[in-house]
Order: structure tokens, then C-alpha cells, then sequence
């Protein structure tokens, strides 16, 4: 099950790792995905922090990790293919042994949310 932020990622806990993506809300504002500044694996991310970047054809913006850990992998499809960033269930980069932010959302919660 996802669960959501406030700043409009979203995170997915399976076999003991956070895939982390944008929504589709996030998708939806941003337009077309060029460019994604993947983190680096082995690298640290803290909840609610900055951790990469998607350029799209609009703007910039920056991808706030929903949770602390390190990064585990990257999305290597990505580096060839940034429109699939805003994609339903493309994840970003994975977290290994994951510390949840807190204050997640639903996916119910983050939709009304943004009503």
C-alpha cells in the first residue's frame, strides 16, 4: 500500500525496502520529465529532505525523500527515460531498512488533500 506526503511523493514498502515516486498530481504539474538527478546508492537521505531532482519541460523540482535510510537502487530506466518519472508506479530510488516519516498519508487522505 502507498502512502503519500504533502509535498507529493509517495512510498511503498515491499520485502523490506521503500520505493519512493511522485504522484500523479505531481506528474500532472510538473509536464514532461527530461532530466532526473538520481541520488547516489550508498548514499543517505533523511525524511522530508530534498534527495533528487526532476527537470521537466516547466520547472524544477526537487523530490523530498518520505523516509530516512540509505539509497538502496536507483531507476536506471530513468536515466534514458525521465518521462517515466511521472508514470503510475515508477518508483525513483529504493531505501534500505527504511525509517518512515511521519504524517504519511492514505492514498484516500492525500486525494482529499488536494480538493
Amino acid at each position: 500500500m502507498k502512502q503519500y506526503t504533502n509535498t507529493h511523493e509517495w512510498v511503498e514498502l515491499l520485502e523490506g525496502k521503500a520505493y519512493v515516486g511522485i504522484s500523479a498530481h505531481a506528474a500532472e504539474e510538473l509536464g514532461e520529465v527530461v532530466y532526473v538527478d538520481l541520488p547516489s546508492v550508498g548514499a543517505a537521505v533523511t525524511a522530508g529532505e530534498p534527495c533528487c531532482e526532476l527537470e521537466s519541460v516547466k520547472a524544477v523540482a526537487e523530490v523530498n525523500s518520505p523516509a530516512s535510510g540509505i539509497v538502496d537502487a536507483v531507476n536506471e530506466q530513468l536515466a534514458d527515460s525521465p518521462e517515466k518519472a511521472g508514470e503510475e508506479g515508477v518508483w525513483i530510488f529504493a531505501i534500505a531498512s527504511p525509517v518512515l516519516a511521519e504524517g504519511l498519508m492514505s492514498e484516500a487522505e492525500y486525494l482529499a488533500s488536494l480538493e
